[in-house]
This record gives C-alpha cells, sequence and structure tokens, in this order.
C-alpha cells in the first residue's frame, strides 16, 4: 500500500522568513517596567511605613513641644475655679442664715443684792446647728462628685465645662480617673502651702501647670 499525502489543511503555517516569531498583535505589548530599574522602593528600616509625626498627633491629640498658648490659661481657670465654687457658696450661705434667723435669746434677772438688772443672751438654735452640719455634708458630697467623678471621668469640672477646657494625663491624655483626680486635688495643699505662690505658677510655667499640676503629670487643654 502506498503512502497518501495527508489532506490539505492539515499542516501547521510555514514559519516567517528569517525564522524569527511573528510580532505580537497591536496592543499586546506588556506595560513598561516602573522607573528606577522596575524594582519597588526599599521599605523603611524597621519594614514600617513612614508615620508623619508622633503618637499624639496621628491620634488628634496635641504632643510634646507645644507652645504655651496651646494649654489653658491661667484667667481662665481662675474663672472656673470661681464657678465651682459658687454653689459651695450659696450652700453656706442658706446654711448661715438659718442658724442666726434661728438664735434664741435668753434673759436672767440679777436678783442678788447688787440688784444688775436683767441680763440676756443669744445662742444658736437646735435647728440652727442642725443646718450647718448638714450643709457641710452637702458640700463635700458636692465636691467629691465635682472635682473626684466628674471631672476625673469627663475632665471638666463644672466650671471647666463652661470655661470648656480638660484636665488631662500627660502621659496617655486622657482623664486621670476618680482616685487620681482626688489626689490631684488634695494636691492644691501644697500650692496653698507656700503662700499661694503654686496657684501662680501657670503665670510664667511653659506649660501653665500648677505644682500640684506637676506632681500630678497633668496638664489643662482648651475643649
Amino acid at each position: 500500500m502506498t503512502d497518501q499525502p495527508p489532506p490539505p489543511g492539515n499542516y501547521p503555517p510555514p514559519p516567517p522568513p528569517g525564522g524569527y516569531p511573528p510580532p505580537p498583535p497591536p496592543g499586546g505589548y506588556p506595560p513598561p517596567p516602573p522607573p528606577g530599574g522596575g524594582f519597588p522602593p526599599p521599605p523603611q528600616q524597621g519594614g514600617f511605613p513612614p508615620q508623619q509625626g508622633g503618637f499624639a498627633q496621628q491620634m488628634g491629640m496635641p504632643g510634646p513641644g507645644l507652645p504655651k498658648e496651646s494649654y489653658t490659661s491661667w484667667t481662665t481657670r481662675v474663672l472656673a475655679w470661681v464657678l465651682d465654687f459658687i454653689p459651695v457658696l450659696i450652700i453656706q450661705g442658706i446654711a448661715w442664715a438659718i442658724l442666726v434667723g434661728t438664735q434664741e435669746t435668753v434673759c436672767i434677772t440679777d436678783t442678788s443684792e447688787y440688784s444688775l438688772g436683767e441680763f440676756c443672751a443669744s445662742g444658736a438654735s437646735t435647728f440652727g446647728q442642725v443646718s450647718i452640719i448638714f450643709a457641710t455634708i452637702v458640700i463635700l458630697a458636692y465636691v467629691v462628685w465635682n472635682f473626684g467623678y466628674r471631672q476625673g471621668t469627663t475632665g471638666s469640672s463644672i466650671g471647666k465645662s463652661i470655661m470648656k477646657f480638660k484636665v488631662v494625663s500627660e502621659k496617655t491624655w486622657q482623664p486621670i480617673g476618680f482616685g487620681l483626680s482626688i489626689v490631684r486635688q488634695l494636691a492644691h495643699i501644697i500650692d496653698g502651702a507656700i503662700c499661694y505662690i503654686g496657684y501662680l505658677f501657670p503665670l510664667w510655667d511653659a506649660k501653665r501647670q500648677t505644682i500640684a499640676d506637676k506632681i500630678m503629670n497633668t496638664v489643662c487643654l482648651p475643649l
């Protein structure tokens, strides 16, 4: 039997002249490599992307090295203190008004041989004394709530909220909590013990801190 030639159409296409593969169709070229030899830029030392500013700045909080004007002014802090103690003055005023208004007067007539006449003396009534004790308890509860709980959890007492600033830790930039807020108020005793000079520190201090602020590492910042 003689070999039969394959049917037409089964032969592969002949190579182009010169033996080179056919050029790719238009638009089929791969994209050119990026500048710099086609290699991505090396990562920063440690493998982390570059950061802009410190942690506090990235979180939207002030960082170290703030100008003095970024902290709450001394005048604003004094006004906040006055506002905080207005309720104390009101409660004390009511209690003393009750004490004075309910005084009891006792008169004694001298029947001795000297005949000095009648003597009268005034004294606090029981109701007046109770009102003073009750006012003291209410004031103590208010101070603990305002400067301990409220300021410790939100950063602002009533006066500070009205004057729009808060007390925060320099380490966390968050309110310092109930216990430390009470300790900070007690630390103000040192501010007053040196002829109240500690309260004047914010006038010249770079961070406008009192001595109590320096002890507790706290600063006052506008809201």
